[in-house]
């Protein structure tokens, strides 16, 4: 996607040919910074502490860290290592072990001299597909959008809610929920945009919005708790959001607060759409409840960074020293409340069976 006319993806390789470049999400909003990773570890890091977030862009960053790691030292011992380093930064996001397990099955068989090579070309394969992918998905969502413009009066907007960041800065490129959007809106659909502001961690007022300003879509932040108002008044069209981890029977696990859109949702008639990429699917896992749900540091609810008039970047503290906090990252949207999943294979019903004939390729790994 495009920043001020130029085109980004998130995570790239360096012109060095071997060190790998990432933005650095914590930055945004009010920095544009590309962070260096230089060995496996700093490719740990980067995931643990949200340098790079979103499900498909964790696999691609963890791709890269197996590529930096056989760099150094290309042995089973360091495959190992450098897997189970990588596997313990994050626990919710399926995509992450999907790709050690890719890496590392690449690996073994292979030579230690051969091993470096072939790690970074798959890695860099793996950034190339979820682009193509993320295409896919914009393509069948597209589709979504184009129907219901075609309901409204000439030169209407369609109203998409949003909820976290699934934009192009939580994949490779064009994002899962917002490739559909981008692609309506360069296609010259009149179409506008609610971004949750996602506390606590605010992707959608600092990543989403920031995205969609760059790139020239029409969009305004709302307080978490003004979607149910904005369904009541008519004024949401539909909902699509991204996923995480989507189980074996549809059931989807997404940033805290995806479950309450999708009750409200419900209650309101409007469709509720999740937009994922097939590696997001977990047939190991037969429902939501058995997704693990990491629970992350207190800080990041009791304070909040922003920029302060004169330009200076502060964090401050909003919560009262002595009042503990909780800090549950995930919830699970049951599939009876999703309306269809948008894959890259086209849009399906959130159910079992749908699932695992459109990609048995998923189910049959999954019972190795």
């Amino acid at each position: 996607m495009k920043v001020d006319g130029k085109h980004f993806r998130s995570i790239w390789l360096d012109e060095d040919g071997w060190s790998v470049r990432a933005i650095d999400q914590r930055r945004l909003p009010h920095e544009f910074v590309i962070a260096r990773l230089t060995n496996c570890l700093e490719a740990a890091e980067a995931i643990r502490s949200m340098l790079v977030r979103g499900a498909p862009l964790i696999g691609a960053t963890a791709a890269f860290g197996m590529a930096l790691a056989m760099r150094e030292d290309a042995s089973d011992a360091a495959i190992d290592r450098a897997y189970a380093v990588l596997v313990a930064t994050r626990p919710t996001a399926i995509n992450l072990k999907w790709a050690l397990e890719e890496m590392r099955a690449l690996l073994r068989p292979l030579g230690p001299a051969a091993r470096a090579a072939a790690a970074y070309a798959r890695a860099a394969a793996i950034a190339d597909e979820d682009v193509v992918i993320n295409q896919g998905i914009a393509q069948n969502g597209f589709a979504v959008i184009e129907a219901i413009a075609a309901r409204k009066k000439p030169g209407e907007a369609v109203n998409v809610l949003t909820h976290c960041n699934a934009g192009w800065l939580a994949t490779v490129d064009w994002g899962t929920a917002t490739a559909p959007i981008y692609l309506a809106h360069d296609r010259g659909h009149n179409i506008h945009v609610w971004v949750d502001e996602t506390r606590p961690r605010n992707q959608g007022a600092s990543l989403t919005a920031w995205e969609l300003g760059h790139h020239g879509v029409p969009h305004t932040v709302i307080p978490d708790n003004t979607g149910g108002h904005l369904m009541q008044h008519g004024m949401v069209d539909l909902i699509i959001v991204g996923t995480d981890r989507v189980a074996a029977n549809g059931d989807v696990c997404n940033k805290i607060g995806t479950y309450l859109k999708a009750l409200a949702a419900f209650d309101n008639g409007v469709p509720f759409y999740v937009a994922l990429p097939s590696p997001t699917i977990d047939f190991n896992v037969s429902d939501g409840r058995a997704v693990p749900i990491e629970q992350r540091g207190g800080e990041e609810v009791a304070t909040m960074t922003g920029r302060t008039a004169d330009g200076r970047i502060e964090t401050v503290r909003i919560v009262p020293q002595e009042s503990p906090v909780a800090n549950y990252a995930f919830d699970v949207t049951p599939a009876r409340l999703v309306t269809g999943l948008i894959t890259e294979r086209g849009v399906l019903k959130p159910e079992r069976m749908a699932l695992a004939a459109t990609f048995p390729e998923r189910m049959a790994s999954a019972a190795e």
